[in-house]
């Protein structure tokens, strides 16, 4: 007797493929009682790319990146990271996953008990078995990276907003992982300072190669972020806007009443308010 298989769908197939996307929703949705979060999204996020997802408060953005981590599981469809199917893995399966993730929250979460040094290397020093001076030593690396070697012995209530969130992206690159997920980054924060974590967001895709998700409100921010590029000219770190190809990398999703209302380029955004009221007032 044949036995017949479920045909897969075009994303499943993509997401299974030798060097297929990083992450991808396959028809994901989910339900807390009557009220529904998510209804069949599907996307995916490229190597080395960034997705920004939009929505009004409660639109599911934050669900999103709760998913990916493991932190909620979908009631349908299937959820992929670096080609594993994660959505039906058990927390130790989990924990493997989140090695290659890195989370920056709202308010970046730092413990205010340490110093920026132990923030950083928290995960290296308490949860894996690379040596200290080697630990160290990244810890130190990334700060530079950031900005902020001289701090690393200050404590975060000696740093200013726009400074804990720079340590909070040190910490989730700390452990050298290949995809960030930002939750609100610049929320809270004046627009000069805001633009110091967006650029932050700009190096690490365009000079580390980390894949982003980057969940916001701040449209400014997230067309900084879109249309900007970061390289490095004889050493000097250069910011500018980046061409139509390589901006139009960074995709924009639009979430309403659970479901994608919109998924394109920067360009395309801007041209959908013409004839869609919802983003028009969004982006108003």
């Amino acid at each position: 007797m044949v036995i017949e298989r479920a045909p897969r769908s075009a994303l499943l197939e993509e997401a299974l493929a030798f060097g297929g996307p990083i992450v991808v929703f396959d028809k994901v949705s989910l339900a807390f009682d009557e009220k529904v979060i998510l209804r069949e999204i599907s996307f995916t996020l490229k190597t080395a790319h960034t997705k920004i997802i939009l929505g009004a408060s409660g639109a599911g953005k934050s669900t999103i990146l709760r998913l990916i981590l493991g932190l909620l599981k979908p009631d349908s469809g299937g959820i992929f990271v670096n080609g594993e199917r994660v959505d039906n893995m058990t927390e130790d399966q989990m924990m493997q996953v989140r090695a290659d993730l890195g989370m920056v929250f709202q308010e970046g979460a730092l413990f205010d008990s340490l110093s920026v040094r132990e923030n950083v290397g928290y995960k290296l020093f308490e949860e894996s078995r690379v040596a200290f001076d080697v630990a160290n030593h990244r810890v130190e690396e990334v700060l530079g990276f950031v900005g902020l070697a001289e701090y690393i012995d200050r404590k975060p209530s000696e740093l200013s907003g726009g400074q804990r969130r720079r340590v909070a992206i040190a910490r989730a690159m700390a452990a050298k992982p290949r995809i960030l997920l930002y939750d609100e980054p610049t929320t809270g924060l004046d627009p000069i300072t805001a633009v110091t974590i967006d650029d932050e967001i700009i190096k690490l895709r365009d000079l580390e190669s980390v894949s982003s998700i980057v969940v916001t409100h701040q449209l400014r921010d997230a067309f900084y972020v879109a249309e900007h590029t970061a390289s490095l000219d004889n050493g000097k770190l250069r910011f500018a806007r980046a061409a139509a190809d390589k901006a139009d990398e960074a995709e924009f999703i639009m979430l309403k009443d659970g479901l994608i209302s919109f998924e394109g380029n920067a360009s395309e955004l801007r041209a959908a308010a013409a004839s869609d009221p919802y983003i028009a007032s969004f982006l108003s």
